[in-house]
């Protein structure tokens, strides 16, 4: 029998006030390089899910939002070569700061609808559509 490692991943939907989601490009050289993701990463060992994402929101966006302001709205699962990711999607749309790319090639705003023609990695494609209805 073989044993497949989890790989726990969250990621957020930052909605702004016209409905549209926040999309970061990963740079070159990385996993997916090129690819449209939501904002994210992975939890640390001894990390909950939303301490993770609000960690990872400042060290990507340089924004700041609170535990309170992130919603659970569904999950990805998908085999990544010998691990498999559970990506988390929470969706936000309270946090103080205006986004920035500090890690990722580009930034842009899409609403659900535009994000099936932006190229993004397998496990987000699923989350477009329960986006579309909640947003």
């Amino acid at each position: 029998m073989t044993t497949i490692s989890p790989l726990l991943v969250v990621a957020a939907a930052l909605v702004d006030a016209d409905g549209r989601v926040l999309l970061q490009q990963r740079p070159p050289g990385k996993p997916m390089a090129h690819l449209w993701e939501f904002p994210g990463g992975k939890v640390e060992p001894g990390e909950g899910p939303e301490t993770a994402l609000i960690r990872e929101l400042e060290e990507e966006l340089g924004i700041r939002t609170h535990a309170s302001c992130l919603a659970p709205a569904t999950f990805a699962s998908e085999p990544l070569g010998d691990r498999h990711l559970l990506l988390l999607l929470y969706v936000c749309r309270k946090w103080q700061g205006i986004p920035e790319a500090r890690h990722a090639t580009a930034l842009q705003w899409a609403r659900p609808a535009q994000m099936y023609a932006l190229d993004m990695p397998p496990a987000d494609l699923p989350l477009i559509g329960l986006l579309d209805s909640l947003i």
